[in-house]
């Protein structure tokens, strides 16, 4: 097997521990007052493990194949960097408001700074920079196609979710920072 394959697969392991773990560091250390996530996250997981069957399924192979596999294989990994900075960072600005399942905690509070000034979903932003990183290192168009529709599919519905859920308990606070900011993109979506 190629050796950046197995980098790009193990790096993916890593990065999936490392989720996993913040999930459960994460409900031992915060205490949930209400909670709506209607299923989302499951669905997100499910969206996810398909997206990483289906991009690598076709990245291990010469099918969408594009030459210069070094440079994109670079690219991918800077664009894992940024995104793994970019989701380590909104984590840290949340703190102990930062959950896994669409839930407002005791105490909660609506957090407007850092990347929060600017965009609702940094951390999604940061994982769907991820999610294209990945494949981008196998050198592989069709391999980032398949990665990023049901990834995509899995963070629309999550957003719309969560957004709902938020406007039901922080109401029109909420609603004001969403007029004032964009969902995952800065001054464009």
């Amino acid at each position: 097997m190629n050796t950046k394959l197995i980098i790009i697969i193990g790096f993916s392991y890593l990065y999936g521990l490392f989720e996993i773990f913040m999930n459960f560091w994460q409900r031992r250390k915060s205490t949930v007052a209400s909670s709506g996530d209607k299923g989302s996250l499951w669905l997100l997981y499910i969206l996810i493990t398909i997206g990483y069957i289906l991009s690598f399924s076709i990245g291990a192979t010469t099918i969408g194949r594009i030459n210069h596999w070094d440079t994109f294989f670079v690219i991918g990994f800077v664009l894992i960097a940024i995104g793994l900075v970019i989701r380590i960072q909104s984590i840290l600005i949340l703190k102990q408001h930062f959950t896994y399942s669409v839930a407002k905690i005791e105490n909660h509070k609506l957090i407007e700074t850092g990347l929060y000034k600017w965009i609702r979903h940094p951390g999604y932003l940061g994982q769907l920079i991820i999610f294209v990183g990945v494949p981008t290192s196998f050198s592989n168009w069709l391999s980032v196609i398949l990665m990023i529709i049901p990834v995509l599919f899995g963070y629309i519905y999550r957003i719309k979710v969560e957004e709902r859920f938020m406007t039901e308990q922080i109401g029109q606070k909420y609603i004001d920072y969403k007029s004032r900011t964009k969902r995952l993109i800065p001054l464009i979506y």
